[in-house]
């Protein structure tokens, strides 16, 4: 017996080709492709912020450098977890200084976990420019967060899901909505 319901919004081709849509745009508006740095949120922002990279890197013919970001420790609610949280490090290879920043998440919803990316950034030093891309926006925003660059925008029930099952940990590129039912 279940206790919800899926439904399949996008898949695999479809995937790639929102991909290649939100590397073209991240392309268009960067001043100064040399400056250009994407940094991906742990986790399924990292395995996108690598896609993007091989992507942008082929059309531009240069290395675009990626990092890594954990906001656990940054979230507002970590200390209202009951159990310990789970630390998956920060990579940031590169001085942020003067650098045109990417973020990239899977999916924008409240606004929170970005607000969080932001504050753990701004440890790092002070980028030229950060923008925000992300594959899915769900709405429901508590913060006042958007995203510059958006894969897909989704209306959803605040009780929905939303999931981005990508190929590097579920192996398969798919995006569900999850209703309880």
């Amino acid at each position: 017996m279940g206790t919800s319901t899926e439904r399949i919004i996008m898949e695999g081709p479809a995937i790639r080709t929102t991909l290649e849509r939100l590397a073209n745009e991240i392309i268009t508006s960067t001043m100064e492709p040399g400056k250009l740095a994407l940094v991906g949120i742990h986790t399924g922002g990292v395995f996108l912020a690598r896609r993007l990279e091989n992507l942008i890197s082929r059309k531009l013919a240069i290395s675009v450098p990626v990092g890594t970001l954990d906001i656990t420790l940054y979230r507002d609610d970590w200390t209202r977890l009951h159990v310990q949280p789970m630390l998956r490090g920060t990579n940031l290879p590169f001085r942020i200084d003067d650098l045109e920043l990417v973020l990239v998440d899977d999916v924008l919803y409240t606004g929170r976990t970005i607000r969080a990316a932001l504050d753990a950034l701004i440890d790092y030093g002070r980028p030229r420019r950060v923008q925000l891309a992300v594959l899915v926006d769900r709405g429901h925003r508590e913060l006042p967060i958007s995203g510059q660059f958006i894969g897909l925008a989704l209306q959803t029930l605040a009780d929905e899901k939303v999931n981005v099952l990508l190929n590097e940990t579920n192996g398969i590129d798919r995006i569900v909505i999850e209703k309880p039912l």
